[in-house]
């Protein structure tokens, strides 16, 4: 069976200093990761990262460069001897194909990075664009082609079409670890997305208040743990059972106050959690001014209960853009199912708009609920969940060999 290489740009992590080791590193390493059950080489060679395995590895490896986090574009790629007959011969290849998939225009763009290589750059364009024209495969554009095929000589030539988009950002890992308070909403996958591009690592937590909350809406959250792990890796969900604390909020918290307190007494097992597993941070899907408890006020009384920082990327982006990355990395129709978790079931019909913090840990405070939270802590579950084993049970896999 012949073997595939595919070729990816890196991305903002080229700018890194000193450190730039760490990062390459940490990006081959998730490549591995994701790889895990495949027979797959990964290397990285001046400023590009190369995946080369069978042809049955092809669904595992798009699905890897989908969704890894840290390139700027990605392409399967023809490997050729370095002389303008081979190259000559892959451009044509590539053009076709271009072509096949609707392009009409192209242009060649080439990189001589071997300097002893007989032809300089322009000469190179020349020759292998001159077949393709003649040939009427496509028309040149030299300013905005349907397709752009580049080739890049170095060590070998490769040639490919730069056609798919990377998801840019730093590799997932290098910028420490956060807990992420995800619900069966819109919002918090996306805010762990947009740190996960940013290069943290998240894990996640769950607040779940069966009866109240269905075993659905569970399992609603734990396939979008699914699909983010798709991006991060892998993530762990932490469960928190909250029935009772919901029932305490209920029964002793003015009804305009319930949402707000909830809130609180989540901050304080989510640092719990966070402590636990030496995550440096919190993250919340909150956008100032989108729901009642997302005032600038009631902002300020939630953070006033946490111990580590509270990270909200989406605190200025409205309902549309958030929802437009949704669909994007593919969480919204999961995330737009009817069931609800335990924040709107037990949602007031008139909330409180503009608490203060005095008066939010004063009620706080009268619940002596610590308890409670301490022992709904304990009774976490934890539920793990892996890019490698989604590529395990989707695509043709075979044994390691990196």
């Amino acid at each position: 069976m012949s073997n595939v290489t595919y070729l990816a740009k890196l991305g903002e992590l080229t700018l890194k200093g000193s450190n730039l080791k760490e990062f390459e590193n940490r990006l081959v390493n998730n490549v591995q990761l994701y790889l895990e059950t495949v027979k797959a080489r990964v290397f990285l060679r001046a400023g590009r990262l190369y995946i080369e395995g069978p042809e049955s590895s092809i669904p595992a490896i798009e699905y890897t460069l989908n969704h890894l986090i840290g390139i700027t574009g990605w392409a399967k790629t023809i490997v050729c001897e370095k002389n303008i007959e081979s190259i000559k011969k892959a451009v044509m290849q590539t053009a076709i194909l271009a072509k096949n998939e609707g392009a009409k225009t192209f242009k060649i763009d080439v990189r001589r990075a071997e300097k002893t290589f007989p032809m300089n750059s322009y000469e190179i364009a020349i020759a292998t664009a001159e077949d393709v024209f003649e040939q009427k495969i496509m028309t040149v554009d030299v300013h905005k082609p349907d397709a752009l095929i580049r080739v890049e000589v170095r060590d070998r030539c490769f040639v490919y079409c730069d056609r798919n988009t990377g998801r840019r950002g730093l590799p997932v890992g290098v910028s420490g670890k956060g807990l992420l308070l995800l619900s069966g909403g819109i919002d918090s996958p996306v805010a762990g997305y947009r740190m996960m591009r940013r290069g943290m690592k998240v894990e996640c937590v769950y607040f779940h208040a069966y009866p109240y909350t269905s075993e659905e809406a569970q399992k609603k959250v734990e396939t979008l743990a699914t699909i983010i792990a798709g991006y991060g890796v892998d993530t762990h969900i932490n469960i928190i059972p909250f029935t009772e604390v919901q029932m305490r909020i209920k029964e002793k918290t003015p009804d305009n106050f319930n949402t707000l307190i909830l809130r609180m007494c989540m901050m304080k097992v989510a640092t719990m959690v966070a402590r636990r597993i030496k995550a440096k941070c919190l993250i919340t899907g909150e956008s100032l001014g989108q729901v009642a408890s997302q005032t600038i006020e009631n902002l300020e009384v939630t953070e006033s209960i946490c111990e580590i920082p509270l990270f909200r990327p989406l605190i200025g982006l409205d309902k549309e853009e958030i929802i437009n990355t949704a669909r994007e990395i593919g969480t919204y129709e999961t995330s737009i199912l009817p069931y609800e978790d335990c924040c709107v079931l037990f949602s007031p019909k008139h909330p409180v708009l503009r608490a203060s913090v005095e008066e939010a840990k004063k009620i706080f405070d009268s619940l002596d609920i610590t308890n409670l939270l301490e022992e709904a802590y304990e009774k976490r579950e934890i539920k793990r969940f892996a890019a490698r084993d989604y590529v395990a049970e989707n695509f043709s896999v075979q044994s390691s060999q990196q």
